[in-house]
């Protein structure tokens, strides 16, 4: 009977933790698709800095604070092969990006940055930060798929040493890198210093691979 109302227990438990929606219940299905924000609170990220990140009618913001410096939100779980898709919405001047396969260290990030930025600087690139600096951007016809003050859907596929990104659709580059390939890390929101920055994201899906 003991052992009846234990295996009864423990289903309820599971239950109760994958109807929960959280990304740690979820992760551990590989090839899942699965939400990185809830749209409802900052469960599941981790707070870098003192710049502002809030959730308002759905989404989540980032915005300079008084400080006016950088700022990063990175997310509770590693990845190392991932595809991650987000929405995002650049307000005021939209100087932002994606980190992945990073650390974060106060406001000292150690890893690859796919840029989000104003038209002409090249959002969709990659960075290394504290590193080699730019390491592929994309050309000028690729970077017309930003929609500036629309909403734009941006794309981070990651597996091994190989890395492309799609903004709307549109590759915006593919490169190949060893240092990439051996490291695994935090996904991570960037929000750049200097004040005046106000970007918004929405739908941001991670897959395991």
């Amino acid at each position: 009977m003991k052992n009846t109302i234990y295996s009864y227990l423990t289903i309820f438990g599971s239950i109760l933790l994958l109807s929960s929606g959280s990304a740690t219940a979820q992760s551990v299905v590989p090839g899942e698709v699965y939400a990185l924000f809830n749209g409802r609170n900052l469960s599941g990220w981790i707070n870098y800095g003192t710049e502002k990140w809030y959730v308002e009618n759905g989404e989540l913001v980032c915005e300079s604070g008084p400080d006016a410096q950088y700022g990063y939100l990175g997310t509770d779980e590693v990845f190392g092969d991932f595809e991650l898709t987000l929405e995002f919405l650049q307000e005021s001047n939209g100087n932002s990006g994606v980190f992945f396969r990073s650390w974060v260290h106060g406001t000292r990030v150690e890893g690859w940055q796919v840029e989000v930025a104003p038209p002409g600087s090249n959002t969709g690139g990659i960075y290394e930060s504290y590193g080699r600096g730019w390491l592929i951007q994309p050309d000028d016809e690729a970077q017309k798929a930003l929609k500036e003050g629309e909403w734009n859907t941006m794309k981070i596929r990651a597996v091994g040493d190989h890395v492309v990104t799609w903004l709307n659709g549109q590759q915006m580059i593919e490169i190949t890198d060893a240092t990439i390939g051996a490291a695994k890390g935090r996904i991570a929101l960037q929000i750049h210093d200097g004040g005046g920055i106000k970007v918004r994201w929405r739908n941001i899906l991670i897959r395991r691979l």
